[in-house]
C-alpha cells in the first residue's frame, strides 16, 4: 500500500492552490509484478518513455518502485539483470488523492525529494501519475492562453517586467565529467550531487555529449562494462538555452521535445552557466511570469 505524507507548510495562494491534482495527472500507470527481474523494469521503462515503474503485489495494490536511480545504483553493484524487482524497490509508495490540490501534490513531493507522485482511490489502488512533467505541461497551457503570454503578449515594457527569464529560474550550476572518464565515474558523480545527467567535456572543455540515467539504464542492459568510458554511451549534441530567453520559451522546448533539462549558456556558447530543468519551472509555480501569481489567471471552479 502506499502511504500520504501530511504537509506541514500553508498552501501558498498561487494557480496550484486553485488547481486539482487530477486537472493534470496521468491516468495510465506502468506496472510490473514484484517478481519480474531488473531487465524487464529497464525494458518497460525505455517502451513507455517513463522514468518509473510501479512494482505491485499479488492483490495489484502498490508494493514499491523502481526508478532509473534503482536501476543505476543496480548497475554500480554490477548486480545481475536477472535480480527480482523485490530486491531492489524502493518502499513505501508515496501517493495522493485525485482531489488533492497540484499545490499540496507538489508540496509532498518536494519534501518527499521525489520526481513522480502516485495517485490512488479510496481502495488503494494507482489510477494516475503526476510528474513534473505533467505539472509543466498543464502551466503551459495557461501561459499560451494567457494574455500576458509570448503568443498574445503586449510589447508594453509593463507586461515585459513581468516575465521570468531562464536565468531567474533555472540552478546557476552544472557539473560535468569528461568523455574519457569511466561509467563508474559518471555514477559516482550523479550520485554524490543526485543529478539527473551529467554534461560531457572533452579535453579542451568543449561540451561534448550528455549521460543520463536513461543511457546508463541502456548501458546496463547492454552489458557495457563499468569500466568503459563516458564517450562510449553519451548523447548529443547537448541540448542548449540562452539564460536571456523568457522562462516560456525553454519550458516549451523541453515539453515538445519530451526532454528533461537544458544546458544553459550566457554569451559565449561553448560555455554552460546553469541547468533548467522542468523541477526549477515547477518551482516558480506561476507559469512563466508574475501573473498567475497576481491571480490574472482565473480558473473554473471546479
Amino acid at each position: 500500500m502506499g502511504i500520504r505524507l501530511a504537509s506541514q507548510l500553508q498552501e501558498k495562494n498561487t494557480l496550484f492552490s486553485k488547481l486539482l491534482v487530477e486537472d493534470s495527472m496521468r491516468r495510465q500507470v506502468i506496472t510490473l509484478p514484484m517478481d519480474q527481474i531488473i531487465s524487464s523494469a529497464i525494458r518497460t521503462i525505455i517502451k513507455f518513455k517513463v522514468d518509473a515503474v510501479l512494482v505491485t503485489d499479488g492483490e495489484g495494490l502498490p508494493a514499491g518502485i523502481i526508478t532509473k536511480t534503482e536501476i543505476m545504483g543496480t548497475y554500480y553493484a554490477d548486480l545481475p539483470l536477472e535480480i527480482p524487482l523485490s530486491d531492489i524497490m524502493a518502499s513505501p509508495v508515496i501517493t495522493c488523492s485525485p482531489k488533492d490540490t497540484l499545490e499540496s501534490a507538489l508540496v509532498t513531493m518536494q519534501q518527499a525529494a521525489i520526481h513522480r507522485i502516485y495517485v490512488t482511490n479510496e481502495g488503494g489502488k494507482a489510477i494516475g501519475t503526476l510528474s513534473y512533467p505533467d505539472i509543466v505541461g498543464h502551466l503551459y497551457r495557461f501561459c499560451c492562453d494567457c494574455d500576458y503570454g509570448m503568443r498574445k503578449r503586449s510589447e508594453s515594457s509593463d507586461h515585459e517586467k513581468l516575465r521570468y527569464s531562464i536565468k531567474d529560474v533555472m540552478t546557476p550550476t552544472v557539473t560535468t565529467a569528461l568523455d574519457t572518464d569511466s561509467i563508474t565515474e559518471v555514477i559516482e558523480k550523479l550520485s554524490s550531487f543526485q543529478l539527473g545527467a551529467l554534461l560531457i567535456i572533452d579535453e579542451s572543455g568543449k561540451h561534448a555529449g550528455v549521460i543520463s540515467k536513461t543511457d546508463l539504464a541502456l548501458a546496463y542492459c547492454r552489458n557495457v562494462p563499468l569500466d568503459a568510458n563516458a564517450h562510449a554511451i553519451m548523447n548529443g549534441p547537448v541540448k542548449l538555452c540562452a539564460d536571456n530567453q523568457p522562462l516560456e520559451e525553454g519550458i516549451r522546448q523541453m515539453v515538445f521535445s519530451e526532454i528533461s533539462r537544458l544546458f544553459v549558456h550566457g554569451s559565449d556558447h561553448e560555455v554552460c552557466t546553469g541547468v533548467l530543468s522542468l523541477s526549477d519551472a515547477a518551482r516558480t509555480r506561476s507559469g512563466s511570469c508574475q501573473a498567475c501569481s497576481s491571480a490574472r489567471i482565473k480558473v473554473k471552479e471546479q
